[in-house]
């Protein structure tokens, strides 16, 4: 069985190469201790000294699409518009919103670009794009709320043992499946989720 000093000592040479993860997923580590980040898998898409921003890509709110909350905006879209289910991104601003998407479309001046693929865009227009079949990014997906750290904290719960860290994969961002996609982003580091210790943080 996996122990969680060696669970520890993967997370430290995992992010050794690159102190700040920006671009990299943080899956969360079995008794988290937080219902809202239990299972949680984590786009990072701001770190630095300061501090870090993610969006959870698989906790989904039932029964509202996209279409649902553009037309909630009283942004028009046609009936090809995306039926994807919006998506919690963490608990931080819970009324706010978020699209990331592909770089094809939206790299304007209220975009951020969080991999040399992917954007992160908080703006009408990136909405009207969304709305629109001819101009809609390549994949994409919509969130609510964010997750956020201030300044040593990620670094401190990834010490710790709270988050593992790996690749970015745009599947396991933009397919909804996202029962499974905290067991398949675990996998993409060679860790089954029965092997992993339920007290993270301890020997």
């Amino acid at each position: 069985m996996i122990q969680t000093r060696r669970v520890a000592i993967l997370a430290a040479m995992m992010t050794a190469s690159n102190a700040y993860l920006a671009g990299r997923l943080l899956v969360a580590m079995p008794g988290i201790g937080d219902p809202r980040f239990e299972r949680a898998v984590i786009l990072l898409c701001e770190h630095d000294e300061a501090h870090a921003m993610g969006l959870t890509v698989n906790r989904p709110v039932e029964g509202l699409t996209i279409a649902d909350l553009l037309g909630r905006l009283g942004v028009a879209a046609g009936p090809e518009t995306l039926g994807d289910l919006v998506l919690m991104g963490g608990p931080v601003d819970p009324e706010r919103g978020f699209v990331l998407h592909t770089r094809d479309q939206g790299t304007g001046p209220h975009s951020v670009r969080v991999t040399g693929e992917l954007m992160l865009t908080a703006s009408r227009e990136i909405l009207e794009v969304l709305a629109d079949a001819d101009r809609r990014p390549r994949r994409a997906a919509m969130a609510v709320g964010y997750a956020g750290w201030d300044a040593g904290q990620l670094e401190r719960e990834i010490r710790e043992s709270v988050w593992l860290t790996c690749e970015v994969d745009e599947d396991l961002l933009f397919d909804d499946d996202h029962e499974h996609k905290w067991s398949r982003a675990l996998a993409k580091i060679g860790v089954a989720p029965e092997n992993l210790s339920a007290q993270p943080g301890r020997a």
